[in-house]
């Protein structure tokens, strides 16, 4: 092996909330930590984020950790690990009141408590038709907030970070074990090895799959690819999160926060269209539900502008004060992105992909599972995930919003706590490399510098996007599912032909794109033949010809393997840790 070795307790891929938790558990431990991350740790996608963090702090109304584990597995639509859920919803308070003593912003109330709004599918006493107050939110920009807050604890710390560095590939021995990544240094564009005793995937979401995506440029699935190439099947990945409020014709992102605050959709007749169906939710029903409800009135006509291509988010008669203080930055986005200024106009909206519910498989502990010698849950020693890239499965077909935030602080609190354990607990001080540890990543690299002719990454991705966009949208129909499978290993295969003009080595960002299109690739194959497979209808997949959810065929974890295109399947963990079941039941807001 001819690239260098760099050796460290613990790698963490991704500087987002779940990377920066995880990272701020192992070095206050004492650990030498190494962050890799494409971008600035500030810069990391979820900075976007903006309506808030749950937790059932009962400081605007009654509120506990029962109901929002109810809340979560009937948004999951029944596909959400229980055990999981409840182990998020029990530790919710505790990384929150975690997070405010770091010094993250809140907005307060007169009392001096966190500021709490309402958020779609959050209710009181089990699904009544009251609305739990649980969104912890700074204004509209809570991720914002958390990031910022995690990262100046982790200099705090002395966690090294990796800036501007792109993780190619894991490293596994024959026996499994995961040793650290292969990673690429933008700058000079050299490779090198890093070799750790645990890796933690914090890679983020890859809505970069789809055309119209509030993800940043930066989500392209790399911890997904990384792992789908290392043997690592990759789990539920056909349920992909519309967001109701996306900026008509930019994609970005308007908070469900806005609905939370009082504001409505309405059609082209000025029509309260959410209360047909969703009556006692209305607009605050589960974000699949709305989004359905708004591809409804636009495909029958009754979609706004001059296309008819989408419907309006109505918050003027918040008024002024409100606006400014609890939704600024969303006031920003509509006047730049849309032209409209909500104090005086409504936003257009249009529902858009940005949330992906599937993942790298992993347990609660944070530490990734893969079925082996008859074991569906199977612990792959070294590494784990944590965040949106992980499956864990406490979003099932459906995440709640401000779950994701919630997540990210549980299971990337949980995973650091597991690695440390690991660290301390294992006998020898770092496994040898295997001989071949780098030749997935030196091929891969050489292919690219050896190609002087084929397919141009942007063409390929933009026709991925495209692809993606068209079959595996809000309503899926079988023929153009069965069409999207057979243009996505068609895509695959000319992937595999990618080519770029330039060769040079310093800030090579054709390189990166280029390896980045690998990644989008597995993800997206395994997004389109597993909604292909997956003959029901279930929270965020929707199908025309199997409309219902068939919980005795169904209920159940798909697991995409790339050798092969394979699809295999898990039992969802319908036993909770200390509680009764909830059992699956029809889903109504």
């Amino acid at each position: 092996m001819t690239l260098p070795v760099r050796t460290f307790d613990a790698i963490v891929v991704g500087a987002g909330g779940s990377g920066l938790r995880a990272a701020l558990e192992l070095s206050r431990a004492g650990l030498r930590v190494a962050v890799l991350t494409k971008v600035f740790p500030t810069r990391s996608h979820t900075v976007a984020a903006q309506g808030g963090v749950a937790a059932p702090l009962a400081n605007s109304g009654e509120d506990n950790w029962h109901w929002h584990m109810y809340d979560t597995v009937k948004g999951s639509d029944y596909l959400g690990d229980q055990d999981a859920i409840e182990y998020m919803c029990r530790r919710a308070v505790e990384v929150v009141v975690e997070l405010e003593h770091m010094g993250m912003p809140f907005d307060r109330l007169e009392n001096g408590k966190i500021y709490q709004r309402p958020f779609g599918g959050h209710t009181q006493d089990y699904g009544s038709a009251k609305m739990a107050m649980r969104a912890c939110a700074a204004a509209d920009r809570t991720g914002h907030a958390m990031l910022h807050t995690l990262y100046q604890q982790n200099v705090h710390a002395n966690t090294q970070f990796f800036v501007e560095w792109m993780a190619l590939d894991l490293i596994r021995d024959a026996d499994g074990d995961v040793l650290g990544v292969t990673a690429l240094e933008m700058e000079t564009g050299e490779a090198v090895v890093f070799h750790a005793k645990a890796t933690l995937l914090a890679t983020g979401g890859a809505g970069r799959i789809f055309a119209a995506s509030t993800n940043a440029f930066i989500n392209t699935g790399d911890g997904l690819g990384m792992a789908a190439r290392a043997g690592i099947p990759l789990q539920d990945m056909e349920f992909w999160q519309f967001h109701p409020t996306g900026v008509h014709g930019a994609g970005v992102l308007i908070t469900e926060g806005v609905r939370g605050e009082g504001g409505y959709l309405l059609n082209k007749n000025g029509e309260r269209f959410m209360e047909r169906y969703a009556p006692n939710a209305k607009d605050l029903a589960s974000r699949d539900v709305v989004s359905r409800a708004m591809t409804t009135e636009i495909k029958e006509g009754r979609g706004c502008g001059p296309d008819a291509d989408h419907v309006m988010l109505k918050l003027d008669h918040l008024g002024a004060e409100v606006i400014n203080q609890r939704l600024p930055g969303i006031r920003e986005i509509a006047i730049k992105f849309a032209n409209a200024d909500p104090i005086r106009e409504s936003i257009p909206v249009v529902p858009t992909v940005h949330y992906q519910m599937g993942g790298v498989p992993a347990n609660y502990l944070g530490e990734v599972v893969a079925p082996a010698q008859g074991d569906p849950e199977a612990v792959v020693r070294g590494l784990y995930a944590a965040g949106e890239c992980s499956c864990v499965s406490v979003h099932g077909a459906n995440r709640l919003g401000t779950n994701s935030l919630l997540d990210l602080l549980v299971f990337g609190k949980s995973s650091g706590e597991q690695m440390v354990k690991a660290i301390r607990e294992s006998p020898v001080a770092h496994k040898p490399l295997p001989k071949d540890a780098a030749d997935r990543s030196q091929a891969r690299l050489a292919r690219l510098d050896a190609a002087r002719s084929g397919e141009r990454v942007a063409e390929l991705s933009s026709d991925l996007r495209r692809t993606m966009q068209a079959h595996c949208g809000v309503f899926r129909f079988p023929e153009l599912l069965s069409e999207g499978v057979e243009k996505m290993k068609a895509l695959a295969a000319r992937a595999e032909r990618s080519f770029i003009d330039d060769k040079s080595k310093v800030f090579n960002t054709a390189r990166i794109e280029a390896l980045e299109l690998d990644n989008l690739v597995e993800t997206a194959m395994s997004t389109a033949v597993s909604a292909e497979a997956r003959k029901e209808s279930r929270g965020a997949q929707s199908r025309s010809d199997f409309a219902e959810r068939d919980d005795a065929n169904w209920l159940k974890h798909s697991l995409w393997y790339k050798a092969g295109n394979r699809l295999d399947y898990k039992p969802v963990h319908l036993k909770p840790l200390s509680v009764d079941s909830f059992e699956p039941k029809v889903r109504t807001y």
